[in-house]
């Protein structure tokens, strides 16, 4: 957990510096809000809903630098109700978002989901996604969502998100 706190501390850290140092080449940072249904991947959950507020910041170029919480879900399928619990994480990643054209972008982000109930600790979690921002801010995205602490805790979930620019 101290390791997982550590990188996730880092990578915040450099999103922050990387930042800062191009902000003479681009002014854009933006805040997006988003609903993420999604299905694990693996019994005993099933349908999963989350929710995430992201910071954005665009450099020259196609590149941006990404900065996301939020809170993830994981509901019980009803045939193992009796046996688990959901799961509930609150994310905490740093990522890249690359656009390979003017609306279409691959992105990744890794960090640290933090587990809300008892003994749930704390997981590295890694996302690579795909997406397409819409010019009226928009933005609609297929992920893949790993937290490693468990092997029923991965998704795949549909992001739909309304991005605000904070530049102007």
């Amino acid at each position: 957990m101290k390791t997982t706190i550590k990188i996730v501390t880092i990578a915040i850290a450099l999103f922050f510096i990387t930042a800062e140092s191009k902000a003479q080449d681009s002014q854009a940072w933006r805040l997006g809000l988003s609903v993420n249904p999604g299905v694990a991947t693996k019994d005993p959950y099933g349908f999963v809903l989350g929710g995430d507020v992201r910071l954005q910041k665009d450099f020259v170029g196609p590149v941006s630098a990404t900065l996301t919480t939020g809170f993830t879900h994981f509901f019980v399928k009803d045939d193992f109700k009796n046996v688990y619990d959901p799961y509930n994480v609150v994310p905490l990643k740093a990522g890249i978002k690359a656009f390979l054209s003017q609306n279409f972008y691959v992105a990744g982000e890794v960090g640290a989901g933090f587990g809300t109930d008892k003994g749930a600790g704390t997981s590295f979690v890694w996302s690579p996604s795909i997406g397409w921002a819409f010019s009226n801010g928009l933005d609609v995205g297929v992920k893949y969502e790993d937290y490693t602490k468990s092997d029923y805790t991965k998704q795949v979930a549909l992001r739909v998100a309304y991005g605000f620019n904070l530049s102007k």
